[in-house]
């Protein structure tokens, strides 16, 4: 136990990071892509772009990391690349205008901002990508309800503790040091640490031992599919899209509580209140992140006292009131209060699905049932010669029934009653039940697999509001519909919470 518990560390530390940079990197996105002169509504498009490659490769990645063999392990050959396309998104996006200087004498825009596109697309989609094989990884090494429960329990205080560094970086003022004036101000010198951060954490992958493979032999059937029996109940269980609602809660509180505009020049005064109200909501959502690390210390406790049921059924309703009040708000302290309040949910959704998912695998007899019809046997009736019967069958007759070595049964029944000597020949009705071949086993999913489908479904939740919220802001003339719409999609969450299996007595309501 002692060393699954470092091995668990080690992979959590680059989950730490990996936040981190996410959390830091794209406070920056909106304000970053408003300024290269990209309207509102395809900013929140291109915010979409990384979810949407996430629904294309996330069950891909999952299902393929099910039956990889390697001498690293199954999950680590995917991780890294995909840690690759963070760490080039990270050196990218800062310096955009540099690079596209050097490449190319153009004076026009399209160039920095295909880049500047590219880069964050490249990031966000690896570093969503990437947490579906870290969390495979600890599923591997702690496959128990309880002790899964436990390591995701850590999986979400690490989690946390990233968001609460990364946003902590945005919502400081960097700008008086001299070293940030020299590396080109606060986006640089910011991006630069979190480059150093990333890279340490990645460094502590290498020391992790191979991982278990006790679904070896699951895995190998669920190679050559992504999906054979899909379970509904796996989406349901993470739907409060995080990443989509912290990026717009950053344009909301900036444009509305501060009145910032942020296509304006840097220097100007609807600039400056735009970037005050970024580092404000960079406040509130480290605020988020700390309540969440409180919360995951005790969340065990919490799950034994409470229940698994209530405790998240209650997190997704403390978000539908949390975004009602913030829609109606026009408080910065209150907003900030609401967004801290939303880190029980977001600790709720780090741990509960992941702990279920492992349930339904321990139990997948019960959670999760083979949906295909078996094989009945076939009833014929034939028309064959009495002395045909000994060629097809052995000669044990038991009550006018003769047992076939195929492993069927003929029942006869003679046309007469009178029957004569066997030695002569009579046409008989025989009524044959021909057995099946015995069924194949049905191919089962790895544990990879669901868990890409479990995130599948949090990175849908950020393709809806990301691809219509800027036509939407438009249509409104407010940023306030970010706020209203949060709370709408809230209340569909609170609906589809009451549809969870928890307990093996809920199968029934989901059949």
């Amino acid at each position: 136990m002692h060393g699954r518990n470092s091995q668990l560390f080690l992979i959590n530390s680059l989950t730490c990071g990996l936040e981190v940079c996410l959390a830091a990197g794209t406070i920056f996105i909106p304000p970053k892509l408003l300024e290269a002169g990209v309207e509102e509504r395809f900013m929140t498009m291109v915010l979409g772009v990384g979810p949407i490659l996430g629904l294309i490769f996330v069950p891909l990645i999952g299902s393929a990391s099910d039956g990889f063999r390697s001498k690293y392990g199954r999950r680590r050959p995917f991780i890294w690349p995909l840690c690759m396309g963070v760490l080039l998104g990270l050196l990218i996006i800062p310096q955009t205008s540099t690079l596209v200087g050097l490449l190319t004498k153009c004076e026009c825009r399209w160039p920095q901002v295909s880049l500047l596109v590219f880069a964050i697309c490249l990031m966000e989609f690896c570093g969503q990508a990437c947490f579906t094989p870290l969390e495979a990884l600890v599923s591997d090494l702690f496959p128990g309800e309880e002790e899964s429960r436990k390591a995701f329990s850590l999986y979400s205080l690490m989690l946390s503790l990233g968001g609460c560094v990364g946003y902590l970086l945005s919502a400081v003022d960097w700008t008086p040091l001299d070293t940030v004036v020299y590396l080109g101000g606060q986006e640089a010198f910011i991006f630069i640490v979190l480059t150093f951060i990333f890279l340490a954490c990645l460094m502590a992958t290498t020391f992790i031992c191979e991982e278990q493979t006790g679904d070896v032999e699951v895995s190998r059937k669920a190679k050559s599919t992504t999906c054979f029996c899909f379970c509904p109940v796996l989406p349901r269980l993470k739907l409060l899209p995080r990443t989509i609602f912290s990026l717009l809660s950053v344009d909301f509180v900036g444009e509305r509580l501060y009145g910032g505009v942020p296509s304006e020049n840097p220097g100007s005064l609807g600039r400056i209140r735009y970037d005050e109200g970024v580092r404000m909501a960079s406040l509130g959502l480290f605020l988020q992140c700390v309540t969440s690390v409180m919360l995951s210390l005790v969340m065990e406790r919490m799950v034994l006292c409470i229940g698994p049921r209530k405790l998240y059924l209650s997190s997704v309703v403390l978000l539908a009131v949390s975004t009602a009040v913030m829609t109606v708000s026009n408080s910065v302290v209150l907003v900030t209060i609401m967004v801290a309040a939303t880190g029980f949910t977001f600790c709720t959704l780090q741990i509960l699905p992941y702990t279920l998912t492992c349930l339904y695998h321990s139990n997948a007899q019960v959670f999760l049932p083979n949906e295909r019809d078996e094989p009945h046997g076939d009833d014929r009736v034939l028309l064959i010669k009495s002395a045909e019967i000994p060629s097809l069958t052995t000669q044990k007759r038991t009550n006018g029934c003769i047992s076939g070595t195929s492993g069927g049964t003929l029942k006869t029944k003679p046309l007469q009653s009178n029957i004569p000597p066997a030695s002569q020949s009579l046409d008989l009705h025989v009524s044959v039940t021909i057995d099946p071949k015995p069924a194949q086993p049905p191919a089962l999913r790895g544990m990879g697999t669901d868990i890409a489908i479990l995130d599948s479904a949090y990175l849908l939740s950020q393709v809806v509001p990301s691809l219509f919220m800027g036509s939407i802001v438009q249509l409104f003339h407010s940023v306030t519909i970010y706020m209203a719409c949060a709370f709408l999609l809230s209340m569909v969450a609170v609906y589809f919470s009451r549809k969870i299996v928890f307990e093996k007595a809920d199968m029934e309501a989901c059949r």
